[in-house]
């Protein structure tokens, strides 16, 4: 079997992963907004007149992405979308990890301070950092089966 026939089921696979976890994670966030807020105030990273735009406009933002990537539509730049989200997510949990503070990640509802000994940086990290990479393939090999937009391109000869 050659890769050729074997890359676009790879990325399949890849989109149904990535997509679903963000459509999930955005989903869940969506019925509870306080607790969104809550989440994102919790980082303490951004200044407080942007905490509020940023918890409701970042489940929008993982639906969107989420269900492009499950439809298969403009794969490359919802790909390169996600890696940027785990990024910012990485960039968040190792931040509050290194400045010692006490919080749930808030990455599928929930969110803000936890007794001490209940935070998962070290699992929250390895999960956002192997999506991180299941993106960056996907920016780069982008072809899959099952996708919207392998109707909407013309035939190749």
């Amino acid at each position: 079997m050659r890769s050729d026939d074997v890359r676009p089921w790879l990325a399949t696979a890849a989109r149904l992963l990535l997509g679903g976890v963000l459509v999930v994670a955005g989903v869940l966030k969506l019925p509870d907004p306080a607790a969104a807020v809550r989440a994102v105030r919790a980082y303490q990273l951004l200044p407080e007149p942007l905490v509020a735009p940023v918890a409701f406009g970042l489940p929008a933002v993982e639906v969107v992405v989420g269900l492009a990537l499950l439809a298969g539509v403009a794969v490359r730049a919802a790909a390169v979308a996600s890696a940027v989200l785990m990024v910012v997510f990485l960039v968040g949990i190792v931040s509050a990890w290194a400045r010692g503070l006490q919080i749930d990640c808030g990455c599928f509802g929930g969110g803000g301070q936890v007794a001490a000994g209940e935070t998962r940086y070290l699992s929250e990290t390895l999960r956002d950092t192997g999506l991180l990479l299941v993106a960056l393939a996907l920016a780069r090999w982008p072809h899959s089966r099952l996708a919207l937009s392998s109707r909407l391109e013309p035939a190749r000869p």
